[in-house]
């Protein structure tokens, strides 16, 4: 069987769906997105990063209020859609880089703001991030991270990380709050935990949107159905698989 990196399964597993999240609802909208915007309070003049931009969405909800947007992303058929989208929109101030989060290929203070949202469960090393993001910001500079948390209770942590791995295989880990800011304060950030909520997904939906392999959203159905009741209580698991799962949006200023 061929094997490859986790950036190689990356890059592949989203190449190939990248359209299915220019156009997906819950990358698109969102009250996180909306609160990320607000809670940066923009002038205009600021220069922004989205680390592990995806399609697009956040890069593009940021522009219209910043001098200009860095959409970063490890897969090149993600950034094509963000310069799609752009264009349809006219959005003129955003441009495209391809990298890993982990080594950015930007100078030392470099910009205002760095944004992420629904990224960071695949970084292999977000810590190393947290600390390449502190390097290319500015003194006063702030990090804000939207991402799926796990619970801090075990049974609930171990069902998340499960049906995440099954649905993509390029899932590494939702972190919980807690572990985030320890990481934040490691790499010199003042955490702060800005909005909690949970993001109700059609399960349907959620596997078609990354291409979850038959044999795999069978073996979901089975976890489903086998869930405990505190698991099916907490994440509100309904007869037709849907189901939700908390999410936090994290503030981190520069020490």
């Amino acid at each position: 069987m061929a094997t490859a990196t986790l950036d190689q399964a990356v890059q592949q597993q989203f190449g190939n769906v990248a359209a299915n999240y220019a156009s997906s609802s819950v990358h698109a909208l969102g009250e996180d997105l909306a609160r990320m915007v607000e809670l940066a309070r923009l002038t205009g003049s600021e220069h922004v990063l989205d680390a592990g931009c995806g399609a697009g969405h956040t890069a593009l909800a940021f522009a219209p209020h910043a001098a200009g947007v860095v959409a970063y992303d490890l897969t090149p058929a993600m950034l094509e859609q963000v310069e799609r989208l752009a264009a349809e929109r006219g959005i003129r101030n955003v441009e495209t880089r391809q990298g890993s989060v982990e080594s950015l290929p930007f100078v030392d203070g470099a910009f205002d703001l760095v944004v992420s949202r629904y990224s960071a469960h695949h970084w292999a090393a977000p810590a190393a991030a947290l600390r390449e993001f502190r390097r290319v910001l500015k003194p006063g500079g702030s990090f804000i991270l939207s991402d799926i948390v796990a619970p801090s209770a075990p049974l609930l942590d171990t069902w998340l990380q499960a049906i995440e791995l099954l649905r993509d295989p390029s899932h590494v880990r939702d972190h919980s709050r807690e572990q985030w800011c320890d990481m934040f304060d490691d790499a010199r950030f003042d955490p702060q935990v800005a909005h909690g909520w949970m993001l109700p997904l059609d399960f349907d939906a959620w596997v078609q949107r990354i291409g979850t392999p038959p044999q795999f959203v069978d073996a979901l159905h089975a976890l489903y159905d086998a869930a405990p009741v505190e698991v099916r209580e907490f994440f509100a698991i309904g007869a037709d698989y849907s189901f939700s799962i908390p999410g936090a949006l994290m503030v981190g200023k520069r020490k």
